[in-house]
């Protein structure tokens, strides 16, 4: 019998889930063993998953789970060196290089556990099975525009938290944008998950998009139309080739541009295509000030479906289910080829 150990999030203000109650009763008419561990910050309450059938476990008691279970979480795990020696299904970020993925692919090696991540999950032709990326631009045009709101009345972007969901999101950016005088948007990579929700987001405010994607921008700049539009939305991961859409001299150039929305959100790679910034923002601290005449903000926030737990977490679920649902077989499909890359990306000896 499959047993699935749904683990609560530790990381600060992440309310998401991988996985509905509905999608947990399913599973058990499937034949699997589904536990649940409580959580006070989950955008789902303990209680449906209770309802739906599944076992409830106190927060944090997944070390305990039995070493059969397949131990399935969002965002990372506390940091700590202790051996793990389950199957984890998480987004590890522990295959690029970062030091805190080092010393996680270590915990597996010690305690001969192995990691699927929720990145590499990828169907035949690489493309992931399930990415919360619409939802991320979504969120990220969204603050973007509550810092051109509040840069226009003279102020800089307040701290931000979580929506109940997308229509109080929208009541709250109509209520501090209005409907005069409304701003122009560009969006880079807007024919893709992250772009579409970043588009969607405008359009449902009234604001103006230019949607640019490959096409647009295959003949590597300059891209002066950058700079024509009050707000620019990055949607493109920065990567080898990837031109410069806003580089260092947009701080003084003459434009229009008051707001860059890196949704992307890599500003220490040298791959970067936005260097006006080399730093994530915050939810406490959405964005930072590259320039003050005219200001210039970039927001830059690196979870930014958090933002907007309950339509990420339903969307997301219902990407990944078809996938859950065939955990009894984890040596083919995409599962096979997420052990694959573990393997070759653990440390040897």
């Amino acid at each position: 019998m499959t047993h699935l150990w749904i683990r609560a999030e530790s990381r600060p203000n992440e309310e998401r889930v991988g996985i509905t109650p509905d999608g947990v009763k399913t599973l058990l008419q499937k034949g699997f063993r589904v536990t649940l561990e409580d959580s006070a910050t989950r955008v789902i309450a303990t209680q449906a998953y209770q309802d739906a059938g599944a076992e409830i476990a106190p927060e944090g008691s997944w070390p305990d789970a039995p070493k059969d279970a397949i131990i399935f979480g969002l965002k990372e795990l506390p940091e700590a060196d202790t051996p793990l020696i389950h199957r984890h299904i998480m987004f590890g970020h522990a295959y690029k290089g970062q030091a805190a993925g080092a010393r996680l692919l270590k915990r597996f090696v010690a305690g001969g556990g192995t990691l699927y991540d929720l990145e590499y999950l990828v169907a035949e032709n690489g493309r992931r099975v399930a990415a919360f990326g619409y939802w991320a631009g979504y969120a990220g045009a969204a603050v973007s525009v509550l810092a051109y709101a509040a840069q226009r009345d003279g102020g800089i972007c307040p701290a931000v938290n979580t929506w109940k969901n997308k229509d109080a999101l929208l009541a709250d950016l109509r209520a501090a944008l209005g409907s005069d005088n409304l701003p122009k948007a560009i969006v880079i990579g807007a024919l893709g998950r992250v772009g579409t929700g970043a588009s969607d987001l405008c359009e449902a405010l009234g604001i103006a998009v230019t949607k640019w994607d490959m096409a647009e921008t295959a003949h590597g700049g300059p891209f002066p139309e950058v700079l024509e539009h009050e707000l620019f939305f990055n949607c493109i991961l920065a990567m080898p080739g990837c031109p410069v859409f806003v580089p260092e001299s947009a701080k003084t150039d003459p434009r229009a541009l008051r707001v860059i929305g890196d949704v992307a959100c890599d500003p220490q790679s040298e791959y970067s295509p936005i260097k006006v910034y080399n730093l994530e923002t915050t939810w406490e601290t959405p964005v930072t000030r590259a320039a003050d005449d005219p200001v210039l903000d970039v927001m830059a926030i690196d979870n930014l479906p958090s933002l907007l737990p309950l339509e990420s977490s339903e969307d997301f679920a219902g990407q990944l289910f078809e996938h859950l649902a065939a955990l009894d077989d984890m040596d083919s499909g995409v599962w096979g080829r997420a052990f694959a890359t573990f393997n070759d990306h653990k440390p040897k000896g």
